[in-house]
């Protein structure tokens, strides 16, 4: 048997191998793919091409009795590789008559990689940091645009520095919130505006399927190069009110963070021992402390500002609260058919996307089963 075992395994790793030559081909068709969009200005996601792709590889699985499944999850990994590779390949530039792209705040991590990415655009980019500002005059004197990428608290006073930019120059901001932040620059600017909210941290390994949320404020039709700049590095791009993106802001990320910050305080009171969670852990529960204790891996500045960004937020917050209290009213009633309904009015709220969330959820734990390691 042991022979015989052996050999078997001596055939799947010479199929291994045959993979890993055929990905190399892969990897390289790809490196000439990109160079073909960025000579031509074309995004490096194709939604289309895409969607097209995986389910012609599906049909193809099924026929040959592989799990359609299985073919599509190696295929979005490859991609997602594919995707990071092409980042690195340069792209075109929209807009090469623009005066210089000044990045206020671009030695930070997320300025720094829009500075990068401008960069690789071919843009004459220049970094504008706190010890800078005595050759601010004369950087922000021919800028083209000017990107505010500072914390949240400081973003309005660096805004108010800015109101001798050049008449043609687009002023924008990366913040989190919008309404505030381009209130002012519409006012300290009588240029072109526009408010930036990247929904992703400085370390995506690359923009393909990103989210760049923008708020109109003036000028539009000068600036819908930048748009298509950030489509063409792979970005989705989301236009939205102000005011409704930071009412959306406040549940998705103040409330969010908010939760994860106080389920950390309650664990580290109860002190348990995270090994021994871990290992009795199902991977739904892994990933949910995973989601905490990440947050916990990061700038509690960054996450205090978001949390305290507005009034607004705190009062969410303040009735997400009495909603628990509520909540916990009902355990400790020991009502258990009055829980079952207050359940059952939040599934038929949830409606379709209970199911589609359930399925959603399903393929990404038997993701993080995979990637656990076991001890």
């Amino acid at each position: 048997m042991a022979v015989e075992l052996n050999e078997l395994r001596d055939q799947i790793d010479a199929v291994d191998k045959q993979i890993l030559d055929l990905l190399t081909q892969r990897l390289a068709l790809v490196e000439k793919v990109g160079e073909v969009k960025s000579e031509h200005g074309l995004p490096i996601y194709a939604p289309d091409r895409e969607a097209a792709m995986l389910a012609s590889r599906r049909a193809e699985a099924e026929k040959m009795g592989v799990p359609p499944q299985l073919i599509e999850d190696i295929l979005r990994r490859v991609m997602r590789e594919s995707y990071a590779s092409e980042k690195d390949s340069g792209f075109k530039c929209l807009n090469p008559e623009l005066r210089s792209v000044v990045v206020i705040g671009g030695r930070g991590q997320l300025g720094g990689l829009f500075a990068r990415m401008f960069q690789l655009s071919g843009y004459d980019v220049k970094l504008l940091g706190s010890k800078d500002w005595d050759k601010a005059d004369e950087m922000l004197s021919d800028a083209g645009l000017v990107v505010v990428t500072v914390p949240i608290h400081l973003t309005e006073g660096v805004i108010d520095k800015l109101g001798n930019l050049p008449q043609d120059c687009i002023l924008c901001d990366l913040t989190s919130i919008k309404s505030k932040p381009l209130e002012k620059m519409m006012k300290v600017h009588q240029g072109p505006v526009v408010g930036l909210h990247p929904m992703f941290g400085p370390d995506v390994p690359s923009l393909a399927k990103q989210v760049i949320v923008y708020c109109d404020g003036r000028g539009e039709e000068t600036y819908q190069w930048l748009l298509k700049q950030f489509g063409i590095w792979g970005a989705s791009l989301c236009q939205i009110d102000a005011a409704e993106h930071d009412h959306g802001m406040t549940l998705i990320q103040a409330l969010r963070h908010f939760t994860s910050f106080a389920y950390g305080l309650h664990l580290s009171k109860e002190n348990p021992n995270i090994d021994k969670l871990l290992q009795l852990s199902s991977p739904i529960y892994r990933l949910e402390l995973a989601m905490v204790g990440r947050l916990f891996g990061q700038d509690p500045n960054l996450y205090g500002d978001i949390i305290l960004a507005s009034d607004n937020n705190i009062e969410m917050i303040k009735r997400f609260h009495q909603r628990f209290g509520e909540a916990l009213e009902i355990l400790d009633s020991k009502d258990k058919q009055t829980f079952v309904e207050s359940f059952n009015q939040v599934s038929d709220w949830f409606g379709d996307y209970s199911q589609q969330f359930l399925d959603e959820s399903q393929n990404l734990l038997k993701q993080a089963n995979d990637s656990i390691h076991r001890g």
